[in-house]
């Protein structure tokens, strides 16, 4: 099972369905989120989900911060394959040289 899929599985058992939502589109994903933090905007979603009254949120933050929620080595693999992967490595290594 994919990452995101996981992490969407979890949050659904939690209720947080509109966070599972987010999870399935890769919004909290290492690779596929188009945030440049996504992990710190997962934090930041289930802190909210706490304070909100979601006490399954709570452990689910813990199970994050444990990275059990992170990228796989496949699917960093997959990424680095990638043309955004491999335009990424570009990058690095051109800035690198200078």
């Amino acid at each position: 099972m994919h990452s995101k899929d996981f992490l969407a599985q979890e949050l659904r058992k939690a209720g947080l369905d509109a966070m599972a939502a987010e999870a399935e589109k890769g919004m909290y994903h290492d690779y596929l989120s188009p945030l440049t933090f996504p992990d710190l905007q997962l934090d930041a979603d289930l802190v909210e989900a706490i304070h909100a009254g979601n006490e399954a949120a709570r452990d689910l933050r813990r199970r994050h911060h444990n990275g059990e929620f992170d990228a796989t080595r496949q699917e960093s693999d997959e990424w680095a394959e990638s043309d955004d992967g491999k335009e990424a490595f570009g990058l690095l290594f051109r800035g690198l040289k200078r």
